[in-house]
Formats: C-alpha cells, sequence, structure tokens
C-alpha cells in the first residue's frame, strides 16, 4: 500500500499544479524537490509557486535556503526525511514534487551522496590546477577517467567536475556509474506511488519558450540584479549556476545581448528537459501521464485512482 506520492516530470510540465490540486483533493501536504526552489527569494526564475498558486496548501522545502549558501543532495535527504514519516504518521499522504531526480533517489536509497569521497586536498590541488593552467585542463582529467560524466559536465561548471574527479580518485567508482550501484533501502518508511508526467515534445517546447517570456516580462533581469547586490552574488555561487540565473549574469556582464540571453535560456530550459525526461526513463520505475492527452483534472483523477 503506498503512503507518499511522488510526482516527477520535466521543466515546465505542470508538475506544480497538479501536486496541489491532489494535496487538495487528498488533504495533505506538499514537499519541494527542486534543487532551485529552495532558495530564498530566487522566484521568478524558478517557476515558485506563488502563495495565491499554493491556494492554502502548506509546501515544505520552499524559499528557505540563503542564496550564498550551499546546499547538498544529502542535505535535502536529512530535511525531507523527518518531514515525510511526520506526515505518514498522522495518516496523510505526503505529496512530493520536483524535477530534481538525485533528490527523490536520495529519499528512496541508503547511497550516502554527499558525506563519502571528500578530500579538501584534492580539491585544493585541482583548483590550484584551473588557477596556474585553466578549466580545460582540470576537464581533461575527468575526461580521462569517466567520458561520461565530462560529457554532461561542461569545463566552465568547475566545482562539478572536480567533484565527478574527487568521487572516482576516492571510490575507484565512476560518477556516471554511481546509479547502477546504488541500492534500494529496505527499512525505508516511504512506499512510494511515483508519477511522471510528460507532455507531447512540442507542445512543452512551446510551454518552456512561453515560460521563459513570461518570465523575462515578470521582472526575472532585475530580480537577479537585486540578488547580486544585496547578496553579492556571482556565477561561483551554487544559485547562481541555474538555468535563468547564469545566462542573466552573462547579459549584465555585457557578454550577450537581452535577446540572445532569453534564446539562451530557451534552449538550455529546452536541453535540460530532455536531459531530465532521459533520465526519468532509465532511473525511476514510475506511471507516467501524458499531459497532452489528459486534462489536470482526469490526471489528479487517475492518480488518486493508483492510490486505491
Amino acid at each position: 500500500m503506498y503512503n507518499t506520492i511522488i510526482i516527477l516530470g520535466p521543466t515546465a510540465s505542470g508538475k506544480t499544479d497538479i501536486s496541489i490540486n491532489l494535496a487538495k483533493r487528498l488533504n495533505t501536504e506538499v514537499i519541494n524537490a527542486d534543487c532551485m526552489q529552495i532558495y530564498k527569494e530566487l522566484t521568478i526564475g524558478t517557476a515558485k509557486a506563488t502563495p495565491e498558486e499554493q491556494d492554502g496548501v502548506k509546501h515544505h522545502l520552499l524559499d528557505f535556503v540563503d542564496p550564498t549558501s550551499e546546499f547538498s543532495v544529502t542535505d535535502y535527504k536529512e530535511k525531507a526525511m523527518p518531514i515525510i514519516t511526520d506526515l505518514i504518521s498522522q495518516n496523510k499522504i505526503p505529496v512530493i514534487v520536483g524535477g530534481t531526480g538525485f533528490y527523490v533517489q536520495s529519499l528512496l536509497t541508503n547511497y550516502d551522496y554527499g558525506n563519502s569521497f571528500k578530500s579538501e586536498k584534492l580539491r585544493a590541488e585541482l583548483n590550484q590546477l584551473a588557477e596556474e593552467k585553466g578549466k580545460t585542463a582540470v576537464h581533461d582529467i575527468l575526461k580521462s577517467i569517466d567520458i561520461e560524466s565530462a560529457n554532461r559536465i561542461h569545463e566552465n561548471d568547475l566545482k562539478r567536475v572536480i567533484r565527478a574527479i574527487e568521487i572516482y580518485k576516492l571510490s575507484g567508482t565512476k560518477k556516471s556509474e554511481i546509479n547502477n550501484t546504488m541500492q534500494t533501502d529496505m527499512q525505508n518508511p516511504i512506499k512510494p506511488l511515483i508519477i511522471v508526467l510528460d507532455r507531447d515534445r512540442e507542445e512543452l517546447y512551446n510551454r518552456i519558450n512561453l515560460r521563459v517570456d513570461l518570465m523575462n516580462k515578470a521582472g526575472l533581469i532585475d530580480e537577479v540584479k537585486m540578488l547580486v547586490k544585496k547578496y553579492n552574488l556571482s556565477i561561483d555561487n551554487q544559485c547562481m549556476q541555474g538555468i535563468g540565473y547564469k545566462e542573466v549574469l552573462e547579459y549584465l556582464d555585457d557578454q550577450i545581448s537581452l535577446e540572445e540571453c532569453l534564446d539562451k535560456i530557451k534552449i538550455n530550459t529546452r536541453h535540460y528537459a530532455k536531459r531530465q525526461l532521459t533520465w526519468f526513463k532509465h532511473q525511476v520505475d514510475g506511471i507516467w501521464i501524458n499531459l497532452s492527452k489528459t486534462n489536470k483534472n482526469e490526471a489528479v483523477d487517475q492518480i488518486i485512482s493508483y492510490l486505491k
């Protein structure tokens, strides 16, 4: 018998709307599983549900991390599990929603994402190499040991490149292979009904393009300006590496025009959605619902019927 609902799906698929309607029908609460929506004041660029859109449904792990802070998968699991178990103890079915697969997977497996395979010495050495010979030199090391991760992680994302090297050097296992070695935690209290929301590709891409245009009209540029000024943020901050924020930083640094910035956000978001869908297909055993062929109310009805 299921005691938790997990709603996954690519960006702009309609997860937020479905999760709120589902929570209202079940008289329960929503737990965010989006790695960008955790940050305070990153609202427009993350498509965070407004208080009006939340419609009285209590949301957890939303808008609570300082933008200057880093937040790991392990941090997420430590915050989320007590909330989930508390709701289950109240005979409520938590609705976990998001597009960050690793967040959700951390709740269902016993793999220690954040506390294993750390070496401050190795990190310092690799950062020093990047300063002396450039980020490409560090990325080349990753290419030599884990080409799959190297193809996925851009050389400018130095922090993630170093992390992938660190995992291999200290564990002997490629980061790209870690998912295959994860074991389901049999003691886990979560018995999840996993739903993956999807749309026809053309419709999904059109929704993404429209969302970016609406973000721009809603004040995305001013939001990033405010965040940079208030918190002295740069591309080195974790929160500014998200799609929609890193491109605006390029625009504010006069590296690209506003039109190029918006086009770049659309392209990068579409690529991200494609990667999300690939990950869900290979890593998640869920029930897929195509929202191009099923309206919102029918989808909610379907999900509730699966519970029974």
